[in-house]
């Protein structure tokens, strides 16, 4: 048992001076920052939820006590409580299968774990909650939003380039338009980001409880897409719901991005140069950034049409003729 508390907190420590580094103002404390999770995921996954939420605790009332209760609050909704649940998700699962014969010997319970892409649907939402709960500390409705927003980045720009921030009006207008988007959109990443390191760290140390998930089989459920839908119609209207519509809007084509790759990935097993085309891929989409756009048109194909279901279909041998 005190090991078990060590180690929570020792977690606990980790991530807060993680995230608490970003006062610094140095560059690197941005890394340090967007991967401020991942000691809480690791231990939540290697040692339970528990261990977790015990380190998640301790560290935000170390960081309320040192820097007040805005840093305390921003961190437990922002790090303490994604790393705990969604670790708890991993570990999740139940037994599938009828109940044994009493006279057959006994056999290891096959267990069903959470699928993939439900957590997938889960980290969405805590992007979509940490990117609503970072705007309205700006304000608390659009237009104090957008126009503290645009104030800061006019300073911005005025301290960098002075002379070229009274020709800049237009470019600040579309960053502002796209700021909450965008929250969302990193927000997303870092937290899936995080999320596969940890767990690729505690199955290395081989604490990981679950076999590693078949991640090109990964899928949203299906009334994502509606969801999807209702909120892209919300992005039209006005004023503060169209602000969170955009934000639920980004999260969500996101994820659907995250499944497009995974769709790319099966649709090239066949291809003999799989490994360049998927690298290549993945090196556009990081460099540009922009290509994303065709992942997600990928993974909504694949949602509507169930372009991997028919390829795997496809590519299986015909059955055997009958006697």
């Amino acid at each position: 048992m005190m090991a078990f508390g060590l180690i929570a907190l020792i977690a606990g420590a980790a991530s807060a001076l993680m995230f608490a580094s970003i006062v610094s103002g140095a560059l690197i404390s941005l890394v340090l920052f967007y991967l401020a999770p991942l000691p809480l995921m690791v231990v939540s996954i290697g040692w339970g939820p528990l261990c977790a939420s015990l380190g998640g605790i301790a560290a935000a009332i170390g960081l309320g006590a040192l820097f007040g209760l805005p840093y305390c609050l921003a961190f437990a909704v922002t790090v303490a409580l994604p790393a705990w649940w969604l670790g708890h998700l991993v570990l999740l699962g139940r037994h599938v299968g009828a109940p044994p014969d009493a006279t057959d010997p006994p056999a290891e319970p096959e267990i069903e774990w959470y699928p993939v892409g439900r957590i997938l649907l889960w980290i969405a939402g805590f992007a979509t909650l940490t990117a609503i709960a970072a705007l309205l500390t700006l304000g608390t409705d659009a237009d104090s939003i957008t126009g503290t927003l645009r104030r800061g980045l006019m300073r911005i720009l005025h301290a960098t380039d002075p002379q070229a921030a009274g020709e800049a009006d237009q470019f600040v207008d579309a960053l502002v338009r796209i700021a909450p988007a965008a929250a969302a959109i990193v927000s997303m990443m870092t937290l899936t980001l995080n999320l596969w390191l940890s767990a690729k760290v505690t199955a290395t140390s081989g604490r990981l409880r679950r076999p590693w998930p078949n991640l090109m089989t990964s899928e949203l459920p299906t009334m994502t897409l509606a969801v999807l839908c209702i909120a892209l119609a919300f992005c039209f209207t006005g004023g503060l719901l169209a602000i969170i519509a955009q934000v639920v809007t980004a999260a969500l084509m996101m994820a659907y991005a995250l499944t497009g790759f995974a769709v790319l990935h099966t649709l090239t097993l066949a291809l003999k140069s799989r490994a360049f085309w998927l690298g290549s891929t993945y090196a556009v989409v990081v460099v540009f950034g922009w290509p994303v756009i065709a992942m997600v048109i990928l993974g909504l194909a694949d949602a509507v049409f169930g372009m991997r279901e028919r390829f795997l279909r496809n590519r299986q041998p015909p059955p055997l003729p009958t006697p």
